[in-house]
Order: C-alpha cells, then sequence, then structure tokens
C-alpha cells in the first residue's frame, strides 16, 4: 500500500495496547515521543481498565481510551464502541498490541495510516507492518527499541528508545510517607520485595525466596516491604514462616499499596525493588528506583532486560545453565517452569546479590 502523506504535526493518533501493566507503562513512550515531536498533534492510547493508574498524570496524553471485560465480552458493546473509535476520525493508528481485537480496532478507526506488527491476520488492513527485531542494540531491550521502531513510519529520525515514566504526585507521596510513619519507617533504608510474579509459573519458589531475603537481612541494616493484594496475604504468610526469625523481623506486612498508586509511591520511597520480573519491576525502573530482578526461566530476557546497568541487574537460568538454553527453547521450557525454576538456586547468585545490595544501599 502507498502511505498516504499527512500533517503528521496536527494529526490524531491512536495508540493501542491492551494486555498487562507492563506493556501499557512500556508502550507510553509512543505517546511521548509523538508529542515531544509533534506538540500540536492529539494522541488517545487504547489500554485495558485495570492499566490506568500506570498512565495516570502522563502529560503526553491527551486522552485515555478505555476497553473494559464488558466490551470485550458483549458482541453488541463491542459493535459500539467500535462506532466509538471511528467517529474520532484518528489519521493514525499504531498498534502495539496487534491481536486480532486491536486489529479490527484498527480497521474500524478507517484511519488513512494504520501501523502495527506483522501478523497473518494484520497483513490485508494496516498500512506500514514491522517484524520484531532479533537482538537488542541499546541498553534498552527489545520491548523498548520494537515499541520505538514502530514510529520510523512516521519519521526516520525518531530514537532507537526511551525509557518509561511514571508521574506521582506530591499528595501521593506525602500519604506515603504517612503510611511508612505507622513503623516508624521513614528515613529507614527500605527494601520494596516483589516476592510474587504475575502468575505461580512466574514466580521464584518461596523456599528459595526466603533464602534470598535471608541474605539480604544477614548483610543489610535494610527493613523489606512486600509487594502483594490481600487475596495474597496467606502465600505471602507463608514466605515468611520461611525465613530466619532475624529476617521476620524486618519484614512489615502492615505496610502495603492498597492501590497501584500507592504501591508506585511506596516503592518510589525504597532504595531498590528485588523480586519477580515483571509489571512491578518496569514500574520501578519507571520511579527511577534500582531493581534485582528474578526472571522465569522461560521468559525471554533480551526483551524485559531493559536499562540495565551497576543499579537495575537482573539473574537469569541461563547465566548458570546455558547448556540448557542450547537444548531446549523456551516453550519446552515452559512445559516445566517448576522443574526449570528450582534449577536457579539462589547460592548461583547469592555474591551477586550481596555486591548489588553494597551498591544501592
Amino acid at each position: 500500500m502507498n502511505k498516504p502523506q499527512l500533517p503528521l504535526n496536527t494529526a490524531k493518533y491512536l495508540i493501542i495496547q491492551q494486555k498487562m501493566i507492563g506493556d501499557v507503562l512500556t508502550s507510553s513512550i509512543l505517546c511521548e515521543a509523538i508529542k515531544q515531536k509533534n506538540p500540536s498533534a492529539k494522541v488517545h492510547f487504547l489500554v485495558n481498565q485495570h492499566t490506568i493508574p500506570v498512565i495516570e498524570n502522563n502529560p503526553f496524553i491527551d486522552k485515555v481510551v478505555v476497553m473494559t471485560k464488558e466490551i470485550e465480552k458483549s458482541p453488541v458493546k463491542l459493535f459500539q464502541f467500535l462506532q466509538q473509535i471511528k467517529k474520532e476520525d484518528y489519521q493514525v493508528v499504531i498498534d502495539v498490541y496487534s491481536k486480532p481485537i486491536s486489529v479490527l480496532i484498527g480497521k474500524f478507526s478507517k484511519a488513512p495510516l494504520k501501523i502495527g506488527y506483522k501478523k497473518w491476520y494484520s497483513q490485508l488492513t494496516y498500512d506500514e507492518l514491522y517484524v520484531y527485531k532479533p537482538k537488542p542494540e541499546t541498553k534498552a531491550g527489545l520491548a523498548i527499541e520494537n515499541r520505538m521502531h514502530l514510529l520510523q513510519s512516521l519519521d526516520t529520525s525518531y530514537a532507537k528508545e526511551l525509557k518509561p515514566k511514571i508521574y506521582l504526585t506530591e499528595e501521593e507521596i506525602s500519604s506515603a510517607k504517612k503510611i511508612l510513619q505507622q513503623e516508624n519507617l521513614v528515613n529507614k533504608s527500605l527494601l520494596m520485595l516483589g516476592v510474587l510474579g504475575s502468575s505461580e509459573e512466574k514466580s521464584y519458589p518461596l523456599l528459595y525466596l526466603a533464602k534470598v531475603l535471608d541474605t539480604i537481612v544477614e548483610t543489610t541494616e535494610a527493613e523489606l516491604l512486600v509487594n502483594y493484594i490481600p487475596k495474597q496475604l496467606e502465600t505471602v504468610e507463608k514466605l515468611v514462616k520461611l525465613c530466619e526469625p532475624k529476617t521476620q523481623q524486618r519484614i512489615h506486612l502492615s505496610i502495603y499499596g492498597k492501590s497501584l498508586r500507592e504501591f508506585m509511591a511506596l516503592t518510589f520511597l525504597c532504595k531498590a525493588f528485588i523480586g519477580n520480573e515483571g509489571g512491578a519491576v518496569n514500574m520501578a525502573k519507571a520511579l527511577e528506583v534500582p531493581t534485582f530482578s528474578i526472571f522465569a526461566p522461560f521468559t525471554k530476557r533480551a526483551a524485559w532486560a531493559l536499562y540495565e546497568d551497576h543499579k537495575n541487574v537482573s539473574v537469569h537460568l541461563e547465566d548458570y545453565e546455558p547448556e540448557t538454553y542450547v537444548k531446549l527453547s523456551l516453550k519446552e521450557i515452559r512445559k516445566e517452569a517448576t522443574t526449570y525454576y528450582k534449577a536457579l538456586k539462589p547460592e548461583y547468585f547469592k555474591e551477586k546479590l550481596i555486591n548489588y545490595l553494597k551498591e544501592v544501599l
């Protein structure tokens, strides 16, 4: 298809990124990049309802378009939603999600320029198609670079990378400090722990994680906060019982984020985030909080090891048992996720963790 000539500086854009919190936060860089280059443009960002907190107060988003569970489940409501998309008269659609439902949204938009990833179902609908890059060119990681690459259809001068940001208010930070005062933790060295992943198969075994927490307490004076929601309390308490008594005394379960924004504000006041790789790690990085993340053995590290340096460190089974990744695909490893998670013993990276703690505390 021939790319239409559009006044991109004043165009109306729709960025589509459904799915998880980490994906939405990462894709928000497209809104910033477009608005920085074209301040007069209108940028709308289509996301799932539960992910909205990570893009609250983002000055580069003119409107959040919300995809709800009701819309996804009801053909009637989906049709009504698509009609609303059509009425917006977008000139450019950038579909980061590029799944059948988002391609349908792109099709209904009638935008003159529609950009997405190359899939068998997107080729007849979209004007510009991209394939995922296999290797990163910068420290940003593939999740960042592949998203920024979508902007090349608009202007080849766009940068290869841009760091996601979260915008907390002074009121949110002040409120978090008051929460810490409940246990006299203001001005203490605090670490936020990501003890549970987005699913069980993405969660480091509790027994191993307990040893990680024991190492932290053995080697530092840090006090420990835990990222969890009330329905996860029973599992978190199991973890605490597996820790040494001294470690248990440093864990403050009464303090936790009762909302996603509250969690982010508490994390902002911590020296580092340590735990399972996932959306919470990405949020910490977007808040400029150092991270030490433990990857699930089947996760592609090159995609989500974003902006790694001496303050953002990760560990992956591939670091210690590379032969496994020569013999097996990530899909094969995922089928036996529990077995391979158990292979990533905390002893493997104990020294690395201790050196990291010296760096950030």
